[in-house]
């Protein structure tokens, strides 16, 4: 591979032509750093407040049975990404704009809806996240949320992506502490075994919550975000084996923290008290006391849910912003100042302001999380369907899928897309009984 950073203009009329990365100023680790980010932003924000949570949820009710479908998960998010960046780095255009130009204006809408339910339910879940985190550190929810609030929309003001996904980093970072924890819990390595072995499908609520991780794992907005940011940071097709590695690692390192989540769940609750009501982060938080100690307890997951919530708030709203102005041909941009892109900076901003709203309301945080997620896996077939049909009708035949990659690619998606109708009909009649 020829490694090196070509900053060429970009293809779509909403991003300005740049020249501040020319090949003399980076060596091999440069470009590496120059191009990384995208991934490794989605893939931290994928563990967010609501999948930190359903994986304690899992790993307290079901313990080590839960590791194996996070393993299992590993390879769809990849591919699922995969797709979506090089639909990005090929077309140049956006996954709202591309549905818009392939399939018209109504199924353009329909995906942008489905979008904006899927963010508003993730944006509650991250301040929901960050409130309960304040609380543990005797912060009241009218200061916490309103002060994080105003910090998000002054980020994603910069005027700046690579700010933007600087910043995002340094904080995502945050959520390697679950790591911590979960090598300080110091799991039984046979019952962990014994665990991988089993799957309990079909017994009790296992099943729902295997779709609240479904959900929590491959979400609809991560589509939207990876294309666009790939679009704003000036990537293009030479790049797609660095963006690939990023992908990779990212999706390998989400799994991970959410695996660490289950173990220590598993060794602080699940062992002894496996029916425990969890109502919030500080009932988790005390729950994992006798295992972490009372410091570390509230000191490691409350800084790894911060971490998390933050920067999820930050890939959730700049989603629902890029795949609603894609949608409609706006102007869209980081780079952009805001009277050259005010729609784009309005979303975001409301965003911020709508589930910061709805937090301040009080709302019970466990419950609404895992059915958030629940519901991310309903959503699933419209995302995903919509993925793999742009995947053969926007790109040309050589940046295709073929042979074996392309049928394991369709035949893990179909599988990801019928557990997601499966989801959207037991929620259905869970929800008329």
């Amino acid at each position: 591979m020829n490694d090196t950073l070509n900053i060429k203009p970009a293809p779509s009329p909403s991003l300005k032509k740049t020249g501040d990365l020319s090949p003399p100023k980076l060596g091999r680790i440069g470009v590496w750093l120059a191009i990384i980010g995208p991934g490794l932003m989605v893939m931290l924000a994928d563990t967010d407040a609501g999948s930190i949570i359903t994986a304690a949820q899992s790993g307290a009710e079901w313990g080590y049975a839960m590791i194996l479908p996070q393993l299992l998960l590993i390879p769809i998010l990849y591919i699922v990404q995969e797709i979506t960046v090089r639909l990005g780095l090929v077309t140049g255009k956006g996954h709202g704009e591309l549905i818009r130009e392939h399939f018209g204006m109504s199924w353009a809408m329909l995906s942008v809806i489905t979008l904006f339910i899927a963010c508003v339910g993730a944006l509650v879940t991250e301040f929901a996240g960050i409130a309960g985190v304040a609380a543990m550190f005797h912060i009241p929810v009218w200061v916490s949320v309103p002060v994080v609030t105003i910090l998000l929309v002054l980020v994603g003001l910069s005027g700046s992506y690579r700010r933007v996904e600087k910043i995002g980093l340094a904080v995502g970072l945050l959520e390697l502490l679950f790591i911590v924890a979960a090598i300080m819990a110091k799991p039984d390595l046979s019952e962990m075994a014994h665990g991988l072995a089993s799957f309990p499908f079909g017994q009790g609520n296992y099943t729902f919550l295997l779709a609240a991780n479904v959900g929590a794992v491959i979400m609809p907005w991560m589509v939207f975000y990876q294309q666009g940011a790939v679009i704003d940071k000036r990537l293009f097709r030479e790049h797609i084996k660095l963006v690939r590695w990023d992908t990779t690692i990212g999706a390998v390192l989400t799994q991970i923290i959410m695996i660490a989540v289950v173990i220590v769940t598993a060794v602080g609750i699940h062992a002894s008290n496996p029916n425990a009501a969890l109502n919030d982060v500080q009932d988790i938080s005390r729950a994992l006391v006798p295992v972490l100690g009372k410091t570390s307890g509230i000191v490691l997951f409350g800084l790894g849910m911060a971490g998390a919530s933050f920067l999820a708030a930050i890939v959730v709203s700049l989603a629902g912003a890029w795949g609603l102005t894609e949608a409609l041909g706006m102007k869209r941009s980081l780079d952009m100042p805001f009277k050259k892109a005010k729609g784009f900076y309005s979303v975001y901003t409301l965003a911020h302001v709508g589930g910061a709203t709805i937090v301040l309301l009080g709302i019970p945080l466990v419950g609404l999380m895992i059915d958030v997620e629940v519901m991310n896996a309903a959503l699933l077939p419209i995302v995903l369907g919509f993925l793999i049909l742009l995947e053969r009708k926007a790109l040309p035949k050589e940046d295709r899928m073929s042979g074996a990659r392309k049928y394991i690619a369709w035949t893990l998606t179909g599988i990801t897309i019928l557990f997601g109708l499966y989801t959207a009909g037991v929620s259905l009649v869970g929800a008329m009984g």
